[in-house]
């Protein structure tokens, strides 16, 4: 294993090179503050722990500083995975700034969340361990927000041939894994609770609110909430979601959606939503780009090696006499003696006619 660090380290210090300074930035700061507990207790400080984070403590700037502290190495490399892998697949679709805004939206919203929710705990069960002992740091939000970001745009790809996994299935599968290895104590629980948040967060946030050229929000059939779940379930999941909408709507949480008909259009009446073509349009260049590669790739490795036969093919005729004189030298012999045997045959069909009566 030793053998591989050296090159898996020089691909991901290229893949880093190539990124913004956003990017960069963050990796940065998770580095300089994991070196820095060893010194100090960075996650008791600026880690989100539910009691100290509301009134009268108020610690609010753990809010914008859990998600860079970690406390082992390899959480680390998991976080700084996370970052490069969102500065490589999200930053050339959205840019340097929304990243930053959508790192900053993901990572306040779990803290928040992640707090009310042991807040919620702690009322009732009455145990103060929820309050004062549980510490909400690390990148795993921003992990989920990162996989429903890639379920958006590039759902329909294939992360693993066997079994075959689609990307659009990738965010609830890990919640389901990390459900699993909490029952069974090997994780704690601020680790799913940080990822879960971190998935409906982002979703939130990409459904109804991020900006661009047409509006906001990505109201999509394939972004929908029920499609995080087993086709089964989807048409209960779809019924409850579009139940709690339609409260979010009246409350003013959320907007309604918005029907643009196009009574000019040719062909009778057009209905967009807003918000729809950009990501579909890209979802669509995406596999259309992923495509064209494969078969390019295919081009490549069938004709870099050409066989031996091929090469005594085309070196033969070289050798001896050029290929196309000899051609069309027979080929004027055969002319010739077609236009003779013509001549000829017509002269003893002349000879040979029987004399008029």
């Amino acid at each position: 294993m030793n053998r591989y660090l050296p090159v898996a380290r020089q691909h991901f210090l290229a893949v880093l090179a190539s990124t913004s300074v956003v990017v960069k930035s963050i990796c940065a700061t998770v580095i300089l503050l994991y070196l820095l507990s060893f010194a100090v207790d960075t996650v008791f400080g600026l880690g989100v722990t539910p009691g100290y984070l509301f009134p009268p403590n108020f610690w609010i700037w753990t809010l914008a500083t859990h998600s860079v502290v970690e406390k082992h190495v390899w959480d680390v490399g998991v976080s700084l995975a996370t970052v490069v892998l969102a500065g490589r697949l999200l930053e050339p679709l959205w840019g340097a700034l929304e990243l930053l805004i959508f790192f900053a939206v993901v990572n306040i919203s779990v803290g928040l969340l992640g707090a009310f929710a042991y807040f919620l705990t702690y009322v009732g069960s009455f145990n103060l361990l929820y309050l004062f002992t549980v510490r909400i740091h690390g990148m795993l939000g921003f992990l989920g927000g990162v996989l429903v970001a890639l379920k958006q745009t590039m759902g329909d790809s294939t992360v693993l041939k066997v079994p075959q996994v689609r990307m659009k299935v990738v965010p609830m599968l890990l919640l389901l894994i990390l459900a699993v290895l909490r029952l069974t104590t090997l994780i704690e629980s601020n680790l799913l609770a940080s990822y879960g948040f971190g998935v409906l967060s982002s979703w939130i946030y990409l459904r109804f609110y991020q900006r661009h050229s047409r509006g906001r929000g990505d109201m999509s059939d394939h972004f929908a909430f029920a499609t995080f779940f087993p086709e089964i379930l989807q048409p209960v999941i779809g019924l409850v979601a579009n139940l709690v909408h339609g409260i979010l709507v009246k409350v003013k949480v959320c907007r309604k959606t918005v029907k643009r008909y196009d009574v000019g259009a040719p062909s009778s009446i057009t209905i967009s939503l807003p918000g729809t073509d950009p990501q579909d349009a890209e979802r669509r260049r995406q596999l259309a780009l992923k495509a064209l590669n494969e078969r390019l790739k295919r081009v490549e490795d069938q004709s870099a090696w050409p066989s031996m036969e091929d090469d005594e093919d085309e070196g033969g005729p070289k050798a001896d006499s050029p290929l196309l004189p000899e051609k069309s030298q027979s080929s004027r012999d055969a002319n010739a003696a077609g236009k003779g045997g013509s001549q000829e045959s017509s002269l003893i069909t002349f000879e040979d006619a029987p004399p008029q009566l």
